[in-house]
């Protein structure tokens, strides 16, 4: 999964790639959707996130199809991991993830260790709309590291996607 994202990255504007990227985790959150509630809390989530992203059409046919396969991967993960994450009989859904050892050599261990925790106590959908943070948390780290200050815009953006994840509610 990350090595099509890098490589749709190679031949896009990183944020048209990361766009594309989170149409699938963003199908999987609508697939839950069960209350006016979090379908609003979805919607915002998608304003913060399609106007965060500054998408792009630039860039090489190739990186859009590793991009949309990107796409695909990041539904398989959502939902593959899902499963995992629940175990079975005798079975945690980190050891699971322990199984999967490919996951943990071609990437970082310790967020899809958290994936898999947060995976493990929440339902699909929310985990699915968590997602969109990870471009806010990513204009956090460009704050903090780069000194890229988010502009009024940017703000608002930041604003909905948090708003969406306040409001949004898990099945009870």
């Amino acid at each position: 999964m990350n090595t099509v994202f890098y490589e749709a990255i190679a031949r896009l504007p990183l944020a048209t790639g990361g766009a594309i990227e989170f149409l699938g985790p963003i199908a999987v959150a609508a697939w839950g959707v069960q209350t006016w509630r979090n379908f609003g809390a979805l919607l915002l989530a998608i304003a913060g996130v399609s106007v965060l992203t500054d998408v792009r059409l630039a860039g090489e046919i190739l990186g859009y199809a590793f991009a949309f396969a990107n796409c695909v991967l990041f539904v398989g993960y959502i939902v593959l991991g899902h499963r995992i994450s629940a175990g079975g009989p005798g079975v945690s859904g980190v050891d699971g993830l322990a199984a999967a050892a490919g996951v943990g050599v071609s990437s970082s261990v310790i967020p899809y260790v958290c994936d898999q925790l947060a995976m493990r106590c929440l339902p699909r959908a929310s985990f699915a709309l968590l997602l969109s943070l990870l471009p806010v948390s990513a204009a956090g780290v460009g704050i903090l590291v780069l000194r890229l200050v988010p502009g009024p815009a940017e703000t608002i953006d930041i604003l909905l996607a948090i708003g969406g994840i306040a409001l949004h509610q898990a099945k009870q």
